[in-house]
């Protein structure tokens, strides 16, 4: 995207030291890594960083109004509201595309947006090795807003710790150690000293909550809360059960409430008017369906790793939609292959990463991730036995 930047890089890159920067990123917990790394970071200037930012903050000024929460009410499905929601949501992570326009110009476009945590920790380890591996330009920055690691983790941890002592603060995940991202867990009990704890191994008394932690019973006051309900309802009956003391009164505070996951997300798209956000409408208000279908992209609000999504769609596809409340008609973007590769150029989305600490007024972007891609979408199963694709980060020109 910085063409004499990423000129030097592919130049100076060898596979040798790929090979050590994944033995590196592997080594500080050997074989958890479960998904592809890509060759390359992404190098941002400072025009398309700053178009990204515009978006994330037209969209931030939409969630701190006050009739959010309103805007919201049908956002969260009956089945799956938990009681006790706080009133902001301690993290949000906006996914854009990077995009070529009718001009043929790069501009960011929001594909995606979740009030729920992503891989927070981990990308403090990745961002760490990849400088140490890779030339990184001067004046450029995984962080946003002055951040570095210690003030990065600092937020982070009086986020997610609150006023608690780390051992009463737990991970929550249906099965941690089985999870394709168990590495951001573990980072997450490296830095902050929280451990993965598993839904089924809950232990209710009452409307508190333990786990067993060192052969004690320790009671846990807050949750920071990795569980997706979507998930969990792909679970055994036996596992969904466990996940029902969640929709229980309980005496413990969430980092971030599992509310916040449904109220910022594909639903909040139809409200939001800006250039860098895709044109979006609930199927029920579609009035009259585009005669260029072409050109949209059709999405359920409720599904879990973008199941569910109709790339290209037909009216029958519309028609046969029963519940079209439940889903949204999105203006199709068009990815730009942007990053040349040593065979064909990868597309790429970035994750922009905000933090809300209690008493503030609004969120504030940190770092973020990256993902390449060769395929039909970004994804694992879109990008089976290519090279240049998978997790990667991002640098920012400061």
């Amino acid at each position: 995207m910085v063409p004499a930047i990423r000129k030097a890089f592919n130049s100076s890159f060898t596979k040798a030291k790929y090979e050590a920067y994944l033995a590196e990123l592997d080594n500080l917990f050997p074989g958890k890594i479960d998904f592809r790394l890509a060759e390359t970071p992404i190098f941002c200037d400072r025009a398309f960083t700053q178009k990204m930012i515009s978006a994330c903050e037209s969209i931030v000024d939409i969630i701190v109004a006050p009739d959010f929460k309103k805007l919201t009410e049908r956002a969260i499905p009956g089945s799956v509201l938990v009681p006790g929601e706080n009133e902001y949501s301690a993290f949000i992570a906006f996914d854009f595309g990077v995009c070529e326009n009718e001009r043929g110009e790069l501009e960011p476009q929001l594909i995606e947006m979740q009030g729920f945590p992503t891989l927070f920790a981990y990308q403090v380890h990745h961002i760490e090795v990849t400088e140490r591996y890779f030339p990184v330009p001067e004046g450029y920055s995984a962080y946003l807003n002055g951040y570095k690691k210690e003030t990065y983790l600092q937020l982070l941890s009086e986020i997610i710790l609150g006023d608690h002592a780390p051992e009463n603060v737990i991970l929550l995940e249906i099965f941690p150690h089985q999870q394709k991202t168990r590495i951001d867990f573990y980072c997450t009990q490296k830095y902050l000293g929280i451990e993965p704890v598993s839904l089924t191994d809950l232990i209710k008394e009452g409307k508190k909550l333990f786990y067993m932690k060192d052969g004690e019973k320790t009671p846990i006051k807050r949750i920071y809360n990795r569980v997706i309900f979507d998930d969990l309802q792909q679970q055994t009956q036996e596992v969904q059960d466990f996940g029902k003391l969640l929709l229980e009164e309980l005496d413990v505070e969430w980092a971030p409430h599992p509310n916040w996951f449904y109220r910022i997300s594909k639903y909040t798209l139809p409200f939001i008017n800006h250039p860098y956000v895709p044109e979006t409408k609930f199927l029920n208000e579609v009035a009259d369906v585009p005669s260029d279908l072409e050109n949209f992209v059709l999405k359920p609000l409720f599904s879990f790793a973008g199941q569910g999504v109709v790339i290209d769609v037909t009216p029958d596809d519309i028609k046969n939609v029963k519940d079209p409340e439940n889903w949204i008609l999105q203006k199709k973007v068009r990815y730009a292959e942007v990053i040349p590769t040593p065979d064909v150029p990868a597309k790429a989305e970035i994750r922009i990463f905000y933090f809300w600490k209690k008493g503030d007024p609004r969120p504030i972007a940190t770092t973020n991730l990256a993902r390449l891609s060769k395929g039909k979408m970004i994804g694992v199963r879109y990008n089976k036995d290519k090279e240049w694709v998978g997790g990667s980060l991002a640098f920012f020109e400061q």
